[in-house]
């Protein structure tokens, strides 16, 4: 059933019309039969968007008190045993107990689906959700002193099975189509309710240095003024053995406070003219894996020290001066020094005139002057519909979710392709991690090996949009929510954007015999979080366009992590900057995770992945002329097989085909996986940080999808001492992928050689790739984009008079 615009839920009346209680007649017979069919007891009522020239489609409005008896007709979807799948019936509702359907068999009178869910299956946790959770825990905890000794890393949706998406997405929330889930030979089964919404906690015990999992089941938790009597269900708990969870940033800041108030410490820096600690930095970073002393049984973090130059400007950029030689060790669970050494006495490098970004801070606050204002204006609105987290735009339409994580997560992504109907592209796209090894063999700086996601959280780093101009026109934010370290609920308000942008011309051709020309503008949809890790900034994006393409981009900014160099030495492990001032080599790699769905109904699992390599015909008969050349492509038939890297020379790609499904040519439909600038990790092969970061050592994985594998390097890769975890051991068991449920995971990166044009602050920098539709439409997707009307719009400011459009004369076409 296509969603209105507004939706209208019918709630239980204590009387109804066709009862003996109402003075009217019994129920029909026929109509208690139907009554007690395995019908839908909590359900969305919408309105059909196509209006009958009898009986008219339009939001019904119902009214309050004595007034709910009426009558209105309306055509909807409804379903129900005794009934062919897909029928389209006209109801009338008599009031909010029962309605009349009309079918070609006779009128029938049923009860509606008399309430709503509140919260679809796949919708992030609500603050409520997340305190209740919390409360359930801790609650759960055997003693007081446990209780207190509870910290709290992440609660996030227990994502259910896909058949749960899959009812709730046929009949009780958008986009309400019975007709995706298979047919089966009784017919629909239909639910009264959907499953209870599930959290999942990790925890870490600050006393006793351990991990667990735990498994809460919520029951109906509403606005946290109203839901202080909710409760939730513990449903399992578990200690993960020696693994250590993802950082907080409360950690980070008492690490920060504890360094600071060293005696040993303060006396270093004064050793480099540094008596105010207030201009102190400590930076901690997590201590990866390199030795056994690394190993989880403590939870340490070794910070990097910085220091500013005036303590009375906020904005001014501490990290233009580095603070070298100086060896930190902090137990995070007890939160003590455990290891100090000044090692080597490194000046600090002088203030660097052009180390501050702001115009009040740099060039003696001058901007430029000739940059004219830009506005985009939307004057009838979007062209996107929101519901919930639901979005519909123009074909395309798909959930938003937000992980602590991961960030922004897509879910559920199709595109309504006409008499096709709503054709599923992907289940779940995201960015599950990102590494960024350093070049340099020196300390501090051969410890730089970030997990940004793993050991951090890209979610829990990001930040509200609503300070900037990070998203520009018609914009919708969405809120996220997630705890902090105590168990508090803490929320990011404009967390996640979401505009239209133009993107230039979408196709464009010009007929040269009559001069007459066709043109269309391309406008993308762009969904969009934010985050900050210590120095540097990542924008996640996703860019659906109207030719059924779709794009995935990370955006790098921010600050270059810098060392401090002796005066006169020169390293060639990266760049000079400033006097006594480098910046280090590095590469960032980013690994997308995209649970695909090619045509695939729920329930399905139709998909293959093939490799494409463009290949150079050899020279003979077939190839007189040496021009020739044709995409040969290879079945990835294992997950051993299904190990791939980017070849240029071969303009390599691959395509995710449904193995069931044909366009108007008899081949397969697919989408293809388009590869943009990439490479491998620069570190040798037995590189410590290759360890933990297997997964970087091929472009391309693809596995059979399994509900518990989410992350490339394992869910705890913080000081994770055991080799290969995760895709390296998990593609080991060699499934088949032939013809099943298919996930990408694509690893993509950029090196990193510093200029001196990314200080003090870095323009963006670009990376990403692209999924197009390969013979997934029977032709262009794009050629019913309406004409745009830019012509009306635009100025031309040196025109002096209007120019009217003249169609192209020459010799040649007045020939024709």
């Amino acid at each position: 059933m296509a969603s209105a615009s507004k939706k209208t839920t019918l709630f239980s009346s204590d009387v109804c019309c066709h009862s003996t209680a109402a003075g009217s007649t019994t129920v029909p017979r026929e109509a208690a039969s139907v009554a007690s069919a395995n019908v839908v007891q909590d359900w969305n009522l919408t309105t059909n968007d196509r209006a009958d020239d009898r009986r008219t489609s339009k939001n019904v409005a119902i009214p309050s008190g004595e007034d709910r008896v009426m009558c209105f007709r309306f055509p909807v979807i409804f379903y129900f045993d005794l009934e062919p799948l897909a029928t389209t019936y006209y109801l009338t509702m008599h009031c909010l107990k029962c309605v009349s359907i009309f079918t070609s068999h006779g009128t029938r009178v049923v009860p509606p689906m008399l309430r709503a869910q509140s919260r679809h299956p796949l919708d992030p946790l609500s603050a409520a959700e997340i305190s209740v959770a919390v409360a359930t825990v801790r609650a759960a905890g055997a003693t007081p002193e446990v209780r207190d000794s509870m910290r709290f890393i992440e609660v996030v949706l227990l994502e259910p099975e896909k058949h749960v998406v899959a009812l709730a997405d046929a009949y009780f929330f958008p986009p309400f189509q019975p007709s995706l889930l298979p047919k089966t030979k009784g017919g629909p089964v239909i639910p009264t309710k959907l499953p209870p919404r599930r959290a999942r906690i990790v925890v870490y015990n600050k006393k006793s240095n351990e991990t667990s999992i735990w498994v809460v089941e919520l029951s109906e938790v509403h606005a946290v003024t109203r839901g202080g009597h909710h409760r939730g269900k513990v449903i399992s708990s578990s200690v993960v053995p020696e693994v250590q969870p993802p950082m907080d940033a409360a950690e980070y800041a008492e690490c920060e406070a504890i360094v600071k108030e060293y005696p040993p410490f303060i006396e270093a820096m004064k050793k480099r003219g540094i008596e105010d600690m207030d201009l102190v930095m400590v930076d901690p970073w997590c201590v990866g894996y390199h030795s056994e002393v690394d190993a989880p049984g403590r939870r340490l973090a070794k910070p990097l020290i910085f220091c500013r130059t005036e303590s009375d400007c906020p904005m001014e950029n501490g990290y233009a001066r580095p603070v070298e030689g100086i060896h930190v060790l902090v137990d995070m669970q007890n939160m003590v020094v455990i290891e100090f050494e000044d090692r080597k006495l490194v000046p600090l490098p002088p203030a660097d005139p052009l180390r501050n970004y702001t115009s009040g801070e740099t060039r003696g606050g001058v901007d430029r002057s000739d940059v004219k204002p830009l506005q985009i204006v939307q004057p009838e609105g979007p062209s996107f519909r929101v519901n919930g987290y639901y979005v519909e735009w123009q074909k395309w339409n798909f959930r938003i979710g937000f992980t602590p994580r991961e960030g922004l997560v897509i879910y559920s992504v199709a595109y309504v392709d006409g008499s096709r109907g709503r054709r599923p592209v992907a289940h779940r796209l995201s960015f599950v991690e990102m590494v960024v090894p350093y070049g340099d063999p020196n300390d501090p700086h051969y410890r730089k090996n970030a997990f940004d996601a793993g050991e951090d959280g890209l979610g829990k780093n990001a930040h509200s949009l609503k300070k900037g101009c990070d998203c520009l026109g018609y914009i919708k934010y969405f809120d996220a929510h997630f705890t902090n370290f105590t168990g508090g609920v803490e929320t990011i308000e404009n967390c996640v954007c979401m505009h239209e942008e133009d993107h230039g011309i979408l196709w464009k051709h010009q007929d040269w015999r009559t001069g007459l020309a066709e043109v269309r503008r391309s406008r993308r949809l762009t969904v969009s979080f934010i985050c900050t890790v210590a120095n540097y900034e990542y924008g996640f994006f996703w860019h659906f366009f109207q030719d059924g393409k779709i794009e995935a981009e990370v955006k790098l900014t921010g600050i270059l992590s810098l060392g401090a160099l002796q005066p006169g030495e020169y390293r060639k492990y990266g760049t000079m900057i400033a006097p006594g001032l480098y910046a280090p080599v590095h590469q960032h790699f980013f690994v997308a995770r995209m649970d695909m769905a090619v045509d695939c109904k729920p329930g399905e699992a139709f998909n293959q992945v093939v490799e494409v390599d463009l290949k150079v015909e050899g020279p003979g008969e077939n190839n007189v002329h040496n021009n020739a050349f044709y995409a040969e492509e290879t079945l990835l038939k294992s997950e051993m097989q299904a190990m791939r890297d980017c070849s240029p020379l071969s303009a390599r790609h691959w395509i995710v085909r449904n193995t069931r499904t044909v366009n108007r040519t008899g081949q397969l439909t697919g989408y293809k996986l388009l590869p943009g600038s990439n490479c491998l990790p620069l570190a040798g092969s037995e590189a410590k940080f290759l360890r933990r970061a297997s997964f970087l050592k091929h472009n391309l994985w693809v596995t059979q999808y399994s509900r518990d594998e989410m992350f490339p390097g394992g869910e705890f890769p913080n000081q994770n001492p055991r080799v290969g975890e995760g895709l390296s051991t998990w593609v080991k068991q060699d499934r088949p992928l032939e013809e099943t449920d298919i996930v990408l995971w694509y690893v993509f990166g950029i090196t990193h050689v510093p200029r001196l044009e990314d200080w003090p602050v870095m323009p963006v920098d670009r990376i990403g790739f692209t999924l197009l539709p390969h013979g997934f439409f029977n032709c262009s997707p794009a050629v019913d984009v309406p004409p745009s009307t830019c012509e009306l719009d635009s100025k031309d400011t040196d025109a002096k008079e209007t120019v009217v459009t003249k169609p192209i004369q020459t010799p040649i076409i007045a020939k024709l």
